[in-house]
């Protein structure tokens, strides 16, 4: 890999190995051939497969996914132990092209510390690590682990022991996210200027200070033509830099960086996304750039409008090049006019004039109390609205309710009513708060009679799903009609259903006449 095209930047991708390492992540064998699969056909230059020293089953699955994968390059980790070394080269023997990654901590803390170990000797085994490695493949990376925090003349010298003894890409890791993304390409400059050699400069940037992806993009510009990096951005404590990320960077603004190739093939990105969320069982911030659910989703009206109008306004990216359906229109309470009368044409319901003005001005009622609508939900708004567009003798104004358990009181509701424009209020008791409501309204509006019938069903899922109540209302005279009524509250969605009938019985009273079927002798019923 040392011989490199210089407008190539190789990306590694270690999902399957610092990903993995994440808390409360385990993938069994079977999991990680089928995220290695998808990692080949996403276009990755290196799958780093696993630790093979680890545990049997980490060999195990390296071994596997060295036998099963073709294309990319597939790479063991590897401590400097030459019994690390030999297991690793056993793990990854079977495959096309194969490559041992070689580490050990140049730190002083990480050296003190940890491995125990003074700075000739560390120099010492990087440099016979390396050529062991090298007795096996001529793909050998070597990585000063903890370097951001690292002396840096002494890693100076053992990169270039390393070099010396073969290493043909050597990864610079920002092991604990101590890097800022100046100082990072800075040190990356001054290690091209004192490591002499044919190698590949790497970066590996951890996300603690949530800069993994800055550095990584610093590195590329400094020279970096590697950037190792995890799908959604997976790692250890906050994370890697996010493979996605880091390849949208450089493909969008390939005018910053100069037109460099990254070989990804962007329209598996969201699939591979997907994937290695559901196998991890770690998922994907809504808000998480390029992958996440609303990366291409917008509410705000004057968003949604000029995207409507012209997909460039408000979007660098087209969804469909990574993977994503497209834009996403998502109608809550920040929407405008034009995103919802677009949703509506999209689904059939062409409505202008005082029909739209009143479906809009309830969606947005109903936005206020639900986060988004769905198209089950619109298609209810407008059944609601424009069938009760021409009821004015009455209009629910207010509704208050009290609710009863046993021993504690009766259910009460309170209601003021607009009838023929006039705010009257009422206030009931029931059997409940949907039969104290509508007693309520039935003394408001001086209109009686009875309930025949009565069903509540959910428009849609969730605990946040508008109720869509259906009911029937006989009054005394022998009018039969219908109602329905739309909330997110059950009381609410029956008193609005409860109203809707006493319209209509106001309407036929009114007319005097009989535009509607005879349900039976004697009885009209108004549907």
């Amino acid at each position: 890999m040392s011989v490199q095209n210089p407008d190539r930047v190789v990306i590694f991708d270690t999902t399957l190995r610092d990903g993995e390492q994440s808390p409360g992540i385990s993938l069994d064998q079977s999991e990680k051939l089928e995220i290695a699969e998808q990692l080949a056909r996403l276009g990755v230059d290196v799958i780093e497969a696993g630790f093979p020293i680890a545990s049997q089953g980490d060999f195990e699955a390296v071994q596997v996914i060295a036998k099963a994968v073709g294309g990319p390059v597939i790479c063991g980790l590897s401590r400097t132990a030459h019994k690390d070394i030999d297991r690793c080269w056993e793990a990854i023997e079977a495959a096309e092209r194969r490559r041992i990654h070689v580490f050990i901590a140049t730190s002083e803390t990480h050296m003190r510390h940890k491995l125990r170990m003074t700075p000739e000797q560390v120099r010492a085994e990087a440099a016979s690590a390396v050529a062991r490695a090298r007795n096996y493949t001529d793909d050998v990376e070597f990585s000063p682990e903890d370097a951001s925090r690292s002396d840096f003349d002494f890693m100076c010298e053992v990169l270039q022991v390393a070099a010396d003894n073969g290493a043909g890409t050597l990864n610079i890791p920002d092991t604990v996210g101590y890097g800022v993304p100046e100082e990072y390409a800075a040190k990356l400059r001054r290690i091209r200027e004192r490591v002499s050699g044919d190698y590949v400069l790497s970066t590996h940037c951890h996300n603690d200070l949530g800069l993994a992806v800055a550095n990584s993009l610093s590195g590329v510009l400094a020279g970096a033509r590697q950037v190792e990096c995890a799908i959604n951005g997976i790692g250890e404590r906050a994370g890697n830099a996010a493979l996605e990320e880091v390849v949208m960077a450089v493909k969008t603004r390939d005018d910053f960086f100069g037109g460099l190739d990254v070989g990804i093939r962007t329209e598996e990105l969201h699939k591979t996304s997907r994937l290695v969320s559901r196998l991890t069982g770690y998922p994907v911030q809504y808000n998480k750039a390029v992958v996440g659910r609303n990366a291409f989703a917008h509410e705000a009206g004057i968003h949604q409008h000029g995207v409507l109008s012209e997909r460039t306004t408000y979007e660098i990216m087209d969804p469909t090049a990574v993977g994503q359906e497209g834009s996403q229109i998502v109608l809550g309470k920040h929407s405008g006019r034009h995103a919802f009368s677009d949703r509506l044409q999209s689904l059939g319901l062409d409505i202008k004039g005082d029909a739209l003005n009143a479906a809009f001005t309830r969606f947005k009622e109903l936005a206020d109390r639900k986060i988004e609508l769905t198209d089950a939900d619109l298609e209810a708004i407008v059944a609601d609205e424009v069938g009760s567009a021409v009821q004015h003798a009455f209009e629910l104004q207010v509704l208050e309710c009290h609710g009863g358990s046993v021993g504690t009181g009766t259910p009460s509701a309170t209601v003021v009513v607009s009838v023929h424009g006039e705010s009257r209020t009422a206030r009931e008791e029931g059997n409940g708060m949907v039969d104290a409501a509508c007693k309520a309204v039935k003394a408001a509006t001086g209109v009686e009679g009875r309930l025949t019938d009565y069903s509540v069903t959910s428009v849609t899922g969730g605990v946040d799903a508008l109720a869509d109540v259906a009911l029937r209302f006989e009054s005394t005279d022998g009018v039969a009609v219908s109602g329905r009524g739309l909330s997110s509250d059950v009381v609410e969605a029956s008193v609005r259903a409860f109203v809707s009938a006493l319209n209509k019985v106001a309407r036929v009273r009114e007319s005097g006449e009989n535009p509607y079927a005879v349900d039976r002798p004697g009885r009209l019923f108004v549907t």
